[in-house]
């Protein structure tokens, strides 16, 4: 019997290797869905390749370019609210590759309609964790994490107790500007930033990995995904990124996590769990591992790191007041509007205001309520009134 997919943002970088994985097994694939904001020419050519009958396209302009379009049978539709009418019962997986909080409101809304439930939306998992494990918990809903390090967690904690871990470390390459000189990072361009040594991503997660505040993102994530208290996580940066985590437990053991330089292997094992089905991984020679080099973060090269140091222990919409203030300022930063080092000044600059402070004791109760905050944030750092 056919799978039964869908993917949410799968024209981006996430969702497109999908595509790849499951092109070389497209007969065992029944895509239902597929989703993107403005890129309707790449959607329709991957609807075409797999009969998808589905289509949704939510930036306005784009949606009424495809309605123009010979569709044949596939219907398409501009938001998430009539995913009833797409899904008449649950199908068996679905990939959630929208990038920032705009892919938290779909990722809530498609949970009830699948087994199991893929998240690559780092701004989900750290804004709105708590409203998504509350609909994963009611509509029973396996839940696998897609960013490399929270999947090498993951696999590396599978049916152990949460009590058994004593430590995990998530690993850092250190971005292009790990061995710059300090005294030239006021000089830093965005090509520069964008430049990352190890990894192919989008002009967004780079930058965010340049100035490291990816890392912290991530240990957010880890902290919500897998209930870890802050003092149990520790940033290692590893300059070959072929670890991803290492898990130290609390009986003397350690596991260190290890694949290539690629996103296939965490996003293939996260519809080939338990599987017979094998991907190629030969990029690693084994004995580079030798040769791990993990060191301790320089705060005063990546002074993000100091935002572990005021994150409040329970979810909160302090969260969301980082993720929307630095995607604002990184925003402006590829723009050439402000500087690289402005990003973090600025940022810190934000967060230690009072009227955003005073947000640590508040966790998020619905949407609304982290879109509505989203928004104020950003406009008041286009206002110049922060």
């Amino acid at each position: 019997m056919k799978m039964k997919i869908a993917i949410l943002g799968s024209t981006g970088a996430i969702g497109k290797t999908l595509i790849d994985i499951i092109k070389k097994d497209k007969k065992n694939f029944d895509i239902i869905l597929l989703s993107a904001d403005k890129n309707y020419k790449e959607i329709l050519k991957q609807a075409k390749i797999f009969n998808v009958k589905n289509l949704i396209i939510n930036n306005e302009k784009s949606f009424e370019e495809l309605k123009k379009k010979k569709l044949g049978k596939i219907k398409i539709f501009n938001n998430y609210n009539l995913l009833n009418n797409i899904f008449k019962k649950k199908i068996d997986y679905v990939m959630c590759a929208i990038s920032g909080i705009d892919g938290l409101d779909p990722t809530v809304k498609i949970i009830k309609h699948t087994k199991k439930i893929a998240i690559a939306n780092k701004e989900a998992i750290i804004c709105g964790w708590n409203i998504i494990k509350e609909e994963l918990k009611k509509n029973n809903t396996q839940f696998i994490p897609v960013d490399s390090e929270h999947f090498s967690l993951w696999y590396g904690m599978n049916c152990l107790r949460k009590d058994s871990i004593e430590k995990i470390y998530i690993t850092a390459s250190g971005g292009p500007f790990y061995n710059r000189p300090l005294k030239s990072f006021k000089n830093i361009k965005v090509l520069e930033a964008l430049n990352h040594p190890n990894w192919k991503m989008g002009k967004k997660i780079s930058t965010d990995s340049a100035t490291m505040i990816n890392k912290i993102y991530e240990v957010i994530e880890a902290k919500n995904i897998f209930n870890i208290n802050y003092n149990k996580i520790e940033i290692l940066v590893h300059p070959k990124s072929y670890v991803h985590a290492i898990l130290k437990f609390t009986n003397g053991l350690t596991k260190i996590i290890v694949h290539d330089t690629t996103m296939k292997i965490p996003i293939f094992n996260t519809i080939f769990f338990n599987s017979s089905k094998k991907i190629k991984s030969n990029k690693i020679d084994i004995l580079s591992l030798n040769n791990l080099n993990l060191k301790k973060i320089n705060s005063k090269r990546f002074p993000m790191i100091n935002l572990l140091k005021i994150l409040p222990e329970k979810q909160s919409l302090f969260e969301t007041v980082i993720v929307s203030a630095n995607d604002k300022l990184v925003e402006l930063f590829l723009k050439k509007k402000i500087s690289f080092l402005d990003i973090q000044k600025k940022l810190f600059k934000i967060i230690k205001k009072k009227e955003f402070l005073k947000l640590k004791n508040k966790s998020p109760n619905n949407l609304r309520e982290i879109s509505d905050l989203n928004k104020y944030v950003r406009f008041k750092i286009s206002q110049n009134s922060i």
